[in-house]
């Protein structure tokens, strides 16, 4: 009896120094709280990193803009005001000039599983590592990049040849993207994802490069652009999974490998999920069945 009440003892000792000691990261998204994405992350992902840590690191998911506009979150997790960020890489393309070619390649590459092999085990952490000290002075680091998804574009009004892109307003990141429907006779503009929604409802834009065929189903972007092209070239945005520093550093090696692990496992499976999502739903929408 004595051994096993001592035995209790140590455990719920060692249990409530665990807790105490345990790391909550707060990482600011691109996605929109309503996105399949977030749902999908928080649901599935963000219990996996306490189990994969001991319960040493959880994270905590905020929607787009909650804490700073998309395109400032380098400087906030630079200045500790966020702990890291889960952000497309398009956002910074007026930042730096690397964002541009890292945040989204048109075209250059035919699967998200390409870009995220490039990032994970061709360099691509060092590139995004070296246009991040550029703007932050070496405040943040750099745990992994890559896109998860293929974007559809949905629209107000039909869109189905190459021509029928002059003239039309699409809400489009700096970049790549925004060169490219201007090339085509389109007039880019530059609207955060998270009114994306009343651009579209209001005739402020007639299109939107906006997100995976999924999210934008779950947001309602449907409902007020029912004309969405899909699968889409125009756009596959890589995301970036940055730690403040000084946040990093404080963290053991085997806590960081863990945090390395879990965001690309946690990628890959998106990126199925998301894939077969989207080919569902597009089936489904082909065939009428959308209710409204």
């Amino acid at each position: 009896m004595k051994f096993t009440a001592t035995a209790v003892l140590v455990a719920s000792i060692s249990t409530l120094a665990t807790v105490a000691g345990a790391e909550t990261l707060t990482i600011q998204t691109s996605f929109n709280s309503g996105d399949f994405s977030t749902q999908y992350l928080t649901e599935n992902w963000l219990p996996k990193i306490e189990e994969m840590t001991d319960g040493r690191i959880s994270i905590t998911l905020t929607a787009n803009g909650s804490v700073v506009p998309a395109r400032e979150t380098p400087e906030a997790v630079a200045a500790g005001v966020l702990d890291g960020d889960f952000t497309s890489v398009n956002y910074f393309s007026g930042l730096e000039p690397a964002y541009a070619i890292m945040g989204d390649l048109i075209s250059g590459y035919d699967t998200p599983e390409q870009m995220l092999g490039f990032c994970k085990d061709g360099g691509g952490e060092a590139v995004m590592q070296k246009a991040a000290d550029s703007i932050t002075g070496g405040e943040v680091h750099v745990v992994a990049c890559g896109p998860y998804s293929r974007e559809a574009l949905p629209a107000r009004v039909p869109i189905r040849t190459f021509e029928d892109l002059e003239g039309k307003k699409i809400r489009s990141p700096e970049g790549l993207a925004a060169a490219v429907f201007q090339a085509a006779g389109a007039s880019p503009v530059s609207i955060p994802f998270s009114e994306v929604f009343g651009a579209l409802e209001k005739g402020i834009v007639d299109a939107a490069d906006a997100s995976a065929y999924v999210n934008n189903d779950a947001t309602g972007l449907h409902d007020v652009a029912p004309y969405p092209l899909y699968p889409g070239i125009h756009s596959m945005p890589s995301m970036q999974f940055t730690i403040n520093k000084e946040k990093w550093d404080a963290l053991s090696e085997a806590d960081r490998t863990a945090l390395r692990d879990w965001w690309y496992e946690a990628m890959y499976a998106m990126v199925a999920e998301v894939s077969k999502k989207d080919k569902e739903l597009a089936e489904r929408d082909a065939a009428g069945e959308r209710s409204r």
